[in-house]
């Protein structure tokens, strides 16, 4: 198995390159022909949600849509899966900053109680903790 960086899902989301699109594509079949996978570690989930968000404009409901989606691929391993899984549904419930959902569910997944914040609006999430 084979881990991917952020700017492969960039890549494969986005098509914003033709031609590093089209080797993504090929690695893809080709992993899936060898009946191989790739990890996606969650660093790399956190960043792609990142950049669609902040280089990319995509809206929030494309960038949950977008993660169900590669979630559902079968070339594709994510670490902590189950845990995507959890954050992708709860984030369609509220509209707290996604890369915050994330580090929080990640957070609770390693045992935490609650995230830490000074983000008051984030800090109204049952997983987060104001520091006043």
């Amino acid at each position: 198995m084979k881990g991917i960086d952020t700017n492969i899902l960039v890549r494969f989301l986005m098509a914003d390159d033709e031609a590093q699109a089209k080797k993504v594509y090929a690695i893809f079949k080709q992993t899936e022909r060898d009946k191989d996978e790739l990890l996606v570690s969650l660093l790399v989930v956190l960043e792609t949600i990142w950049v669609l968000d902040s280089v990319y404009k995509v809206s929030r409901e494309e960038i949950l849509a977008a993660m169900g989606d590669l979630l559902l691929m079968p070339v594709l391993v994510f670490e902590r899966q189950s845990l995507l899984q959890e954050f992708t549904r709860m984030a369609r419930e509220n509209n707290y900053d996604l890369s915050d959902l994330l580090i929080a569910h990640s957070a609770r997944a390693l045992g935490c109680e609650s995230v830490i914040t000074f983000d008051r609006k984030v800090s109204r999430s049952v997983l987060f903790e104001l520091v006043k």
